[in-house]
């Protein structure tokens, strides 16, 4: 049995997919009162469980082999994977736990939160003495599609610098990760996902100009200006200060690194920037 937490999210809902696909038994854990999974029929168990509830993720993990570990972006983000860490544990059955964690992990970067948490989630995996892998991605490609209001207007404003990114595409992601969860020698692995190349902004911002056939302005937002933004549109601060830390990696050049990770897993190239945005083009183009 593989057991999928964070099983309605960007990536999380196409590894169950991808699983289903191949004939895996595959449990989806998804949030109490969670809906959108009916139309994977009953060949997908479901269970319900708060990442900061024992017993729900004790019954959720029962008879687990392997476990995809992915949780969303919290406060709490690091102490929800422990918790499903320890649940594992307590099984008696020693669950391979494949970790989704973020580019950098292995780096251990200070002064940024979101791989902070999941740098102290992969030592307490170490710890557990439990069979453990890594999927490492990069930012999402899908990302771009939530400032796709900004392009339409001719502007891409982010506070990232100067620095390129291989971002990668959430697709490519779920399809590494099912390789790594259906198969087999991937103990003790750290895999870091990444696009087949390391774009700045402005360049993103010229492939996005491309696809909507009208210019695309790159402005490189400061930080303060970027989390008053951010602030000023609902976000809740916690995630808008590690947002503007994020980017702050992006910026000094520390999320330029190309993997060939997604190639060696998928066995195909992972897709380009240019892919992506020509695919959504409508979306950009409004």
């Amino acid at each position: 049995m593989i057991v999928v937490t964070g099983a309605t999210g960007t990536v999380g809902a196409r590894v169950v997919e991808g699983l289903r696909e191949r004939g895996e038994a595959v449990r989806a854990v998804v949030r109490p009162g969670s809906k959108g999974l009916a139309e994977w029929g009953d060949d997908v168990e479901r269970a319900e469980a708060d990442f900061a509830d024992p017993a729900a993720l004790d019954a959720a993990l029962a008879g687990a082999d392997t476990v995809y570990l992915l949780v969303a972006v919290h406060p709490e983000m690091a102490a929800h994977e422990r918790n499903v860490i320890d649940a594992a544990v307590r099984t008696g059955r020693r669950p391979r736990i494949v970790l989704h964690a973020a580019a950098g992990v292995e780096q251990r970067p200070e002064g940024v939160r979101f791989v902070g948490a999941h740098v102290a989630g992969l030592d307490h995996l170490r710890a557990s003495g439990l069979p453990w892998t890594v999927v490492a991605p990069n930012g999402f490609h899908q990302n771009f599609l939530g400032m796709a209001e900004a392009v339409r207007a001719g502007a891409l404003a982010v506070p990232g610098g100067s620095g390129a990114v291989s971002y990668v595409d959430a697709r490519d992601v779920a399809a590494a990760a099912v390789e790594v969860l259906a198969g087999a020698g991937h103990e003790g692995a750290v895999y870091t996902l990444t696009g087949p190349e390391a774009l700045t902004h402005g360049e993103l911002a010229e492939r996005l100009a491309a696809v909507v056939d009208r210019p695309v302005t790159y402005t490189a937002v400061p930080p303060e200006q970027a989390l008053a933004g951010m602030l000023a549109a609902g976000w809740q601060p916690w995630r808008a200060e590690g947002m503007v830390e994020l980017y702050g990696l992006y910026a000094a050049g520390h999320a330029s690194a190309v993997s060939p990770d997604v190639a060696g897993l998928t066995g195909r190239p992972p897709r380009s920037f240019a892919e992506f945005a020509a695919e959504h083009a409508a979306a950009f183009r409004g």
